[in-house]
């Protein structure tokens, strides 16, 4: 967006005013209807001139031979980046505090929690519990056991030793395992099981696989929990009926893709490790989840993390459509980790 004072603060301003309505109506958005929305006085002759600037710059689209504008994904980044998230009215605040309370454990807390989540906002609420994964790889160790299985063995420098047995879907020799093994125990070797599964699926993500038997052979291991931790993410999901009827730009058959990753639970938590990685507290706000699957393309999240008694961390989170009422549900997230925080 240009930086020439008032006319970058006009354009953006003008910019924001297209999302927002945009956001209420779903329909593209004319230069009339902005200078209705404007307590300023400016034509619309002069606001269509605005509006052919942004185009320019990639910031609104033309689906139609309508003057009707809709923001792009860039668009709706500018317009998160200046949001300030409200706190819930404390009537609200209470009752979400007070449904929590209720409950007796970290996963009933978890349940109630994308509960709430989905009610407040008509998304999808997502809340994970995950073990700690400050662990630090000291090596692995891989054993072929005939009829296609693989014993993986976890040694963390903290001397826990985790033994995992495999099915694969095709033979592999022991050899192939002691190139995987070395592979691993040279590069990943003294790192955090979280970094060193973060680094391996971008190294995957990077194509790199598609070139290198080790790394082929090791995105199965990869695939099958090589650098997990003992104990299961604890995973609650609730609403994804809600992005039913929801105009996402899908085929029938991505729109099916879309709805299988989010049943897998170890799909949602890398979707929630890779978006939500900053401190804890902290609330994250990410437009167009493409880099997770492309049937997200059009898709936003909104959560932030919380630390657990133990080392362990747990995940709030609503995912919803790229035109949803965003301050509405940074609030809604906020609330639920202030409570988790209380409790």
């Amino acid at each position: 967006m240009h930086n020439q004072g008032m006319t970058a603060g006009r354009q953006q301003e003008i910019l924001h005013s297209i999302v927002r309505a945009y956001i209420e109506t779903g329909e593209p958005v004319g230069s009339r209807t902005v200078s209705k929305r404007r307590q300023n006085t400016l034509s619309p002759a002069s606001i269509r001139n605005v509006m052919a600037d942004l185009a320019d710059e990639g910031y609104l689209a033309q689906p139609h031979t309508s003057a009707g504008r809709v923001p792009t994904e860039k668009a709706f980044r500018s317009y998160v980046q200046s949001l300030t998230a409200r706190p819930m009215a404390p009537a609200d605040a209470e009752r979400v505090r007070a449904e929590l309370c209720e409950a007796e454990t970290l996963e009933e807390r978890l349940e109630i929690s994308s509960h709430i989540l989905t009610h407040l906002t008509r998304n999808v609420g997502i809340t994970a519990a995950l073990p700690a994964t400050e662990q630090v790889l000291d090596r692995i160790e891989l054993l072929v056991l005939g009829d296609h299985r693989v014993l993986m063995v976890l040694v963390t420098d903290d001397h826990m030793v985790r033994n995992r047995v495999v099915a694969l879907d095709e033979p592999v020799s022991q050899d192939e395992l002691n190139s995987i093994r070395n592979y691993v125990n040279h590069h990943f070797s003294g790192w955090t099981l979280l970094d060193a599964r973060r680094e391996l699926t971008l190294r995957i993500e990077q194509e790199r696989a598609a070139y290198d038997a080790i790394l082929r052979r090791l995105t199965v291991l990869h695939q099958k929990g090589l650098f997990e931790p003992e104990a299961a993410p604890e995973v609650h999901l609730e609403g994804t009926s809600n992005l039913v009827g929801l105009d996402l730009h899908l085929t029938r058959e991505r729109m099916r893709e879309l709805f299988q990753a989010l049943e897998e639970k170890k799909r949602l938590v890398e979707l929630l490790d890779r978006f939500l990685e900053l401190p804890a507290g902290e609330l994250g706000v990410h437009v167009g989840l493409q880099q997770a699957h492309p049937s997200m393309k059009e898709l936003s999240l909104i959560g932030l993390t919380l630390e657990l008694p133990g080392g362990g961390r747990a995940r709030v989170a609503v995912l919803g459509p790229m035109r949803m009422h965003y301050e509405k549900v940074m609030s809604a997230v906020l609330q639920i980790g202030r409570a988790f925080e209380t409790l």
